[in-house]
């Protein structure tokens, strides 16, 4: 078969063909991101479960931890059972994860629902962009990746911010109102998942051993220089703004910020990430890859510098940084990974750099709960300023000495 008819069979031939792909990966963007829940959930597990911070930043470990133990078979999965088939996967255990938390009413019920989502998304990782790459590799327009990359971001957290938008006005109504509405949401995205199609792929051969193989793609990927600095950057970039995804709603409580004001908020935040996502291949265009590493150090730092030393109404918006880092790093570390993978092991190569974002935020994360619970909020984020000051720089050093253009050549 040639690679002509294989795109005609696939559905990718023709530029109408390929917009209705990009269009459906993008809509599933937005629904995989439109969390009623997120803007509220900490004051759910707090107030309505009585979870304390330090069980909070727990249940977040065995979600992280359901995410290790799935992201990598998942990634492989995927690459060798069709990125499609991955994305349907998580669509049912996403279903399955929030119509659990109807009937939660305990620190283990809530973990519960919490592995199955971490399940869900470990399906996920990977699978929508390397599905992307391979549709436009398909199509010959693989030089579209990093726009078409953060156009998808720019959709997940648009979707995201209409989540939030009246998330606590919902939650005012009735607090498991949001979760109502996030199975219609999983049930839609189910529905278009099953509509998609995969684009023709290239099998590399018999597989005698589907363990040496995966195994074989983990020592490819940290021994090589270039995918392995990319990979630990990813991962201090991603726990940067991590730890404010649980800990911003407690401080904007301590800011005494109306609750009716939450939703509005975190539509902004998201806002703010899908702006960053969109204009981060004209930013790095402009002020290269260097530039965009001074960027993220410096929103980082003064992000949270600012969190601790302020208690202000409007202090909350020092996480805004961290969400435009977030927007805008994301596409440039997932277009190297795409740049230095192959089509056998794309998937298990994006989901080894969340396996590994993963397993820090399992070392590290009980630690900042335990120091939020205990030595209070400022504190925290003074010292989390200071430890991104250490090791950032000693990571950006690294990445740019193996990514910049030069050391490519």
């Amino acid at each position: 078969m040639t690679a002509q008819a294989g795109r005609k069979e696939a559905g990718l031939d023709g530029e109408g063909a390929l917009r209705r792909t990009l269009l459906t990966l993008n809509v599933f963007a937005a629904l995989k991101m439109t969390l009623f829940p997120m803007a509220v959930i900490t004051l759910f597990w707090k107030d309505e479960i009585g979870l304390s911070l330090t069980e909070i930043l727990t249940l977040q470990v065995f979600f992280s931890l359901a995410s290790v133990v799935m992201e990598y078979p998942s990634g492989y999965v995927s690459d060798r059972l069709g990125y499609r088939w991955a994305l349907i996967t998580a669509c049912v255990f996403g279903l399955l994860g929030w119509g659990w938390y109807l009937a939660a009413e305990t620190f283990w019920g809530v973990l519960l629902a919490e592995l199955m989502l971490g399940v869900c998304y470990a399906f996920i990782s990977g699978s929508d962009t390397a599905l992307l790459f391979e549709t436009l590799r398909a199509s010959g327009r693989v030089d579209l990746y990093a726009r078409c990359d953060g156009r998808m971001v720019s959709w997940a957290q648009g979707g995201e911010a209409a989540g939030a938008l009246f998330a606590g006005l919902m939650y005012a109504h009735w607090p498991l109102l949001p979760f109502v509405a996030q199975i219609a949401v999983w049930a839609v995205a189910l529905g278009l998942c099953l509509s998609l199609r995969e684009p023709p792929g290239d099998d590399g051969g018999p597989v005698t051993s589907h363990l040496a193989e995966a195994l074989g793609v983990c020592r490819f990927a940290f021994r090589s220089p270039a995918i392995r600095s990319t990979i630990v950057s990813g991962m201090l970039l991603g726990l940067a703004s991590f730890y404010m995804v649980w800990l911003i709603q407690p401080h904007m409580q301590a800011c005494t910020v109306p609750l009716t004001w939450f939703g509005p908020a975190w539509a902004g935040a998201n806002l703010v990430v899908a702006l960053a996502a969109t204009s981060s291949h004209r930013i790095q265009s402009r002020i290269g890859m260097r530039g965009m590493y001074v960027v993220f150090f410096v929103f980082i730092v003064t992000a949270y510098t600012g969190l601790g030393l302020s208690t202000a109404l409007g202090s909350f918006l020092f996480y805004y940084l961290l969400t435009a880092m977030r927007g805008m790093q994301g596409p440039l570390m997932r277009s190297r990974l795409q740049a230095l993978s192959e089509r056998r092991n794309r998937a298990s190569i994006l989901s080894l750099h969340s396996l590994v974002f993963r397993l820090g935020f399992v070392l590290t994360g009980p630690m900042v709960g335990w120091l939020a619970d205990n030595q209070g909020l400022p504190v925290t984020f003074l010292l989390l300023a200071c430890a991104f000051a250490v090791t950032l720089p000693l990571a950006g050093k690294e990445f740019l000495r193996r990514n910049t253009p030069e050391s490519m050549m």
